[in-house]
């Protein structure tokens, strides 16, 4: 959930870049692109959670402990895996929406103001969204790393059951 506003952010951005008021167009343009949001940092999570358990498991059956660099590893694997599927998830939608943007006939003013919080917030949402989650993912499970008591229980669960 910590993908929203990093898409609401560039939706409001390029909502005031562009002159528009907020309306109920402008909020359904919002609701769309934090459905979208939510649900490719659902996926960024997934991919990264498989690369680290895969490698937790590799590490594991080996008998030698999880190391940051270890840890380093599973996000550059994740995040590669993912960045074709996140571009072209976002390249559909930017097509999609453009068309919309320059668009000049009958109730076009009403679908502009839909399609820009979606085109700000896709453009920003790219931009910093694969950072942020492998940052977090470095951040929590490189704190488990060093400090294991200090760890979530079901992170510590999950060691000690694999």
């Amino acid at each position: 959930m910590l993908s929203v506003p990093f898409a609401l952010v560039g939706g409001l951005w390029l909502l005031w870049w562009l002159g528009f008021n907020l309306s109920v167009a402008v909020a359904v343009g919002f609701i769309a692109l934090a459905g979208v949001a939510a649900e490719t940092g659902v996926v960024m999570l997934i991919y990264l959670d498989h690369a680290l358990t895969e490698l937790k498991a590799r590490r594991l059956a080996e008998g030698v402990p999880l190391t940051r660099n270890d840890l380093h590893e599973a996000i550059m694997k994740g995040a590669v895996e993912r960045v074709r599927p996140k571009m072209m998830t976002v390249a559909a939608i930017m097509a999609g929406l453009l068309p919309i943007m320059w668009s000049s006939g009958t109730g076009s003013e009403v679908m502009q103001r839909i399609a820009v919080p979606m085109i700000g917030g896709m453009v920003s949402y790219n931009s910093f969204d694969a950072r942020r989650h492998s940052c977090d993912l470095r951040l929590g499970e490189g704190a488990a790393l060093r400090w294991p008591r200090s760890a979530p229980s079901f992170m510590r669960e999950a060691e000690t059951t694999t």
